[in-house]
């Protein structure tokens, strides 16, 4: 296997004067539009960047949606290989090169759970002086894929100087019941900027007709990557119930992912492929929301899905799977129910519940404490 050597980049400014600028790695997957990744970007843009500065690994070679956007603010993107077991000596030593060569971070802030005991530990021996690891999901994968991020999970809150989560189910499940229960996982919420999602009548219009929706139509949405863990193919029965009871309706899903054209056969099987909107990833994902109904988010697990708190502060009614954590219940917009209910089910709880007056819901959701800002403020505190 060839060995792979970290991108470098230029020193920025702050480090070549020798300002007192605080910089601290984010550990990712990629930036594109993920849960992880647009929160970590809602924090970024409302830190103060005069006293802390994010960079960026990341485990591919293809650009991301948010990788202009990370430079102009002043932040650095360092690519590693993605981890596959046979490459474990060289992902090593990527890391270690890395660390070596770019000395001085404050914090490594590791959101990819299931490789951070590989590469906190290296941090630490390399003089970092806080290694975070944050758990953002309650689950994994099905098959090998899963049984191997478990198996790497282990003890990992030993490896790390702090352990973060969006919520209990995700703290439990990364980092044990145990170190739950002791107190030694702190929550952050995946918080978001709920003014931006505040509903707008104009936009809703607006939207609308830009997709092509009928004035009347009922629409339902979802937001999210097309994955095992969205179960969207759960989604399109409930949403083919709902449309054979109420034809003209129309399911608006935002987002890409690798389950996509499975969906499609799915829809097209159903007879229902002509009522669904495909909009791919959305930079601006607030005014999709604007031209929603009803919000229907059917996982199979989560950590805390910050689309559903971005649904209740755009006003939308929402029915979530209770594999959800319940911690996303923050207004009585948003209902529970299991799946074992059946699509069926589902789609009666959607059509009972599909008439109600939009009302303005950001301030309640920065009440109760899910606003970007109270997060960077938390955030700075433990980066400081």
């Amino acid at each position: 296997m060839k060995e792979y050597v970290p991108e470098t980049y230029k020193l920025g400014k702050a480090q070549k004067t020798g300002m007192k600028t605080v910089r601290v790695l984010q550990v990712l997957g990629g930036t594109s539009l993920g849960g992880a990744e647009s929160r970590v970007m809602d924090s970024y843009r409302h830190m103060d960047r005069n006293r802390i500065q994010f960079d960026f690994a990341v485990h591919t070679r293809e650009k991301g949606f948010f990788d202009e956007e990370i430079e102009r603010l002043g932040g650095h993107i360092y690519r590693f290989p993605r981890f596959r077991v046979i490459n474990w000596p060289a992902y090593r030593r990527a890391w270690k090169d890395f660390f070596r060569e770019h000395p001085g971070y404050r914090a490594v802030h590791g959101h990819m759970t299931s490789t951070a005991s590989i590469y906190l530990p290296i941090a630490k021996k390399s003089g970092v002086p806080l290694t975070i690891a944050h758990a953002r999901s309650a689950g994994v994968d099905p098959g090998l894929k899963g049984k191997l991020t478990r198996f790497l999970r282990r003890n990992l809150g030993k490896k790390a100087d702090m352990c973060l989560t969006c919520s209990q189910l995700a703290g439990e499940a990364v980092f044990g019941k145990k170190m739950w229960d002791e107190g030694r996982v702190k929550t952050v919420p995946n918080a978001i900027d709920a003014p931006a999602f505040a509903y707008d009548e104009k936009i809703r219009e607006r939207m609308r007709r830009s997709l092509s929706i009928p004035e009347d139509a009922f629409v339902i949405g979802h937001v999210g990557r097309f994955g095992h863990m969205k179960n969207h193919l759960f989604l399109l029965d409930v949403f083919a119930a709902v449309n054979k009871k109420l034809p003209g309706t129309r399911l608006l899903l935002v987002g890409e992912g690798g389950l996509m054209e499975q969906v499609k056969e799915k829809a097209a099987a159903l007879g229902v492929l002509e009522q669904v909107i495909f909009t791919g990833n959305q930079g601006k994902v607030s005014d999709y929301y604007q031209a929603m109904d009803f919000f229907v988010f059917p996982s199979l697990f989560e950590g805390l899905p910050g689309s559903v708190i971005e649904a209740q502060a755009c006003g939308l009614r929402c029915l979530i799977s209770d594999s959800v954590t319940p911690e996303v219940l923050i207004t009585e917009l948003a209902e529970a129910k299991p799946l074992s209910m059946g699509a069926g089910d589902w789609a009666e709880n959607v059509l009972l519940r599909k008439d109600y007056r939009r009302e303005q819901m950001a301030q309640a959701v920065r009440e109760a404490g899910f606003d970007v800002s109270d997060q960077v403020k938390l955030l700075e505190e433990i980066y400081l």
